[in-house]
């Protein structure tokens, strides 16, 4: 503890008060009639002593108590405080702090001095404000006086400012077309008071016929109305105690043969889109001739009438990413994209996607296996790509592995199982593909094979597998047949029918000598006969030279 003592310099250093404290000291003593105070400060400790001088007017040095018994006048935009004070002889000037509904605060000081009042502006309506007052001497400011007690006050109604945001879906049915409204309060609307209805007008362009309206609760967002096939204004503008908003406009055009796009989906080829962390991207294929973009979807797609959500987009837009925290993994989305310009909305796009994808729901049911000693065909039914399916079919997956063994098969990608048996894995990219062959199977084998579906979110577990015999390789068979069975037939008849083999085979040549021809004795030449030519009568006589001739 620091003991702290107050001196009067003015009156010959008298003692005013003595304090023993910490940190923070305060001391007190009586005025009187002194206005001018020359005052020292003394601390002191072990270790020595400080002192400090101060001179200061007693009028200088005053600040009034906290203003009391504040109220309020509203209106929409401004509220005027008033206070009370005790007159103490001061001049006071005064500031009031007001805290906005966004967490700001605003400091306003009067302009004129010992005003009791103090008027606020440029408030919103029908907004709520907590307001509080303090004042000081304005000649010699010195400090503040405490805050009053908060006022918390609501500023009194006003017109709605902006309009509704408006949308439609359009039906065609016998005679017409059934609208439905939906409308939603933008950024932009300030309803300015407590929307107690809202007012939907709707009337011909053509012929300028008597408009209709019909007034609904503000518990109401939709409605459907009928219209004809003429072209439509229609119009909405909410209502508060005050006032009604500015109509918000929309067009919808005459219903003609050529001009379905108004109404229809039916032209356009839907889309794929992809999900992303934050929502789902969609981007579409800008046109100068639009003043804005419109993208409208289903949050629960599943149940009907749907909740239909619509977005707008400048028109310097071409892409956004559409969130919602209705969105699920595996549910499919669609979205329609408008172009819209001077209140008449057309379709340009249509788009369809996932926040994320999912494995398919079921498995192709294979309804035909052919089989040969080497190969395998599978035949499928066409995969259903409805609505309901949790993903895109990208394409299919062929699983095959023998039963005994790992696969190796020429052409395919090893895919391992979670208990490390191993298949041969072929893709089929094309999803409309409906037959695949597996080749360079191995003949007289049991197989075991499974065709898998898969979305851009995978494929299910691999667990439902069909098995499969390859037959023996008949060519082999045929093979062996000619070189084994065939010869050894041949052998067994030529050993049955050697002789008969032998002679047709190998006959035994005759010796001339031996021949019924030459049995005759004249005309011998050493020991060989010479034939006569007169005792044959050949076909030809051929003479090899003359002197043989003569000689003959």
């Amino acid at each position: 503890l620091l003991p702290l003592t107050f001196l009067d310099r003015s009156s010959q250093k008298t003692a005013l008060c003595k304090a023993s404290c910490s940190s923070q000291c305060s001391c007190s003593w009586d005025i009187g009639q002194q206005w001018i105070w020359n005052v020292t400060v003394t601390v002191e400790n072990p270790l020595g002593k400080k002192t400090a001088t101060d001179v200061f007017d007693v009028n200088h040095r005053m600040y009034p108590t906290a203003p009391l018994q504040v109220r309020e006048d509203c209106t929409d935009t401004e509220i005027t405080l008033h206070w009370k004070y005790e007159n103490n002889g001061i001049e006071l000037f005064c500031q009031t702090e007001v805290l906005q509904p966004d967490g700001k605060v605003e400091l306003h000081n009067s302009s004129v001095v010992n005003s009791r009042r103090i008027t606020v502006r440029g408030l919103q309506p029908y907004t709520e404000y907590t307001a509080r007052v303090r004042c000081a001497a304005a000649r010699h400011f010195w400090r503040w006086s405490e805050w009053s007690q908060p006022l918390t006050t609501r500023t009194k109604e006003g017109t709605p400012s902006g309009k509704l945001d408006l949308w439609r879906e359009i039906t065609p049915v016998l005679g017409g077309r059934n609208v439905t409204l939906f409308w939603k309060q933008t950024p932009s609307f300030q309803a300015n008071g407590k929307i107690i209805s809202y007012e939907v007008t709707w009337e011909k362009i053509e012929d300028g016929s008597k408009p209709e309206s019909i007034s609904f609760s503000s518990l109401y967002n939709s409605t459907r109305i009928f219209i004809d096939n003429h072209s439509y204004r229609i119009s909405i503008m909410a209502k508060n105690n005050v006032n009604f908003s500015l109509p918000s406009v929309f067009i919808i055009s005459r219903a003609t043969d050529n001009s379905r796009s108004i109404f229809s989906t039916e032209e356009l080829k839907e889309g794929q889109v992809n999900g992303t962390d934050d929502g789902i991207f969609i981007s579409w294929e800008p046109k100068s001739i639009y003043d804005s973009y419109i993208i409208d979807w289903c949050n629960f797609p599943r149940l009907q009438p749907c909740d239909l959500q619509w977005k707008r987009f400048g028109p310097n837009t071409s892409s956004a990413v559409i969130s919602s925290a209705a969105f699920v993994p595996g549910v499919r989305y669609k979205f329609h994209i408008y172009g819209s310009v001077a209140n008449r909305a057309s379709l340009l796009e249509k788009k369809i996607g996932y926040l994320r994808e999912l494995p398919p729901s079921l498995d192709p049911i294979v309804r035909k296996v052919d089989l040969t000693y080497n190969s395998v065909t599978l035949s499928w039914d066409s995969y259903l790509t409805n609505e309901s399916e949790p993903g895109f079919v990208r394409g299919y997956h062929v699983y095959v592995s023998p039963v005994q063994g790992n696969c190796n098969l020429k052409g395919s990608k090893k895919h391992i199982l979670s208990d490390e048996s191993e298949l041969c894995k072929y893709t089929i990219e094309n999803p409309e593909e409906k037959r695949y062959t597996v080749k360079h199977l191995t003949p007289n084998t049991k197989y075991k094979i499974v065709v898998k579906a898969f979305t851009g979110g995978g494929e299910t577990p691999i667990f439902n597998f069909r098995y499969v015999d390859t037959p023996y390789n008949s060519n082999m068979l045929y093979f062996v047949f000619l070189l084994v069975i065939i010869p050894t037939l041949v052998a067994a008849v030529c050993h049955w029918k050697m002789q008969w083999v032998k002679e047709c085979c190998c006959p035994v040549i005759p010796s001339p000598n031996k021949s019924k021809v030459l049995s005759f004795k004249e005309f011998k030449i050493d020991s060989e006969k010479v034939l006569k030519i007169n005792d044959c009568l050949p076909d030809m006589l051929a003479v090899d030279s003359n002197a043989e001739a003569h000689k003959l």
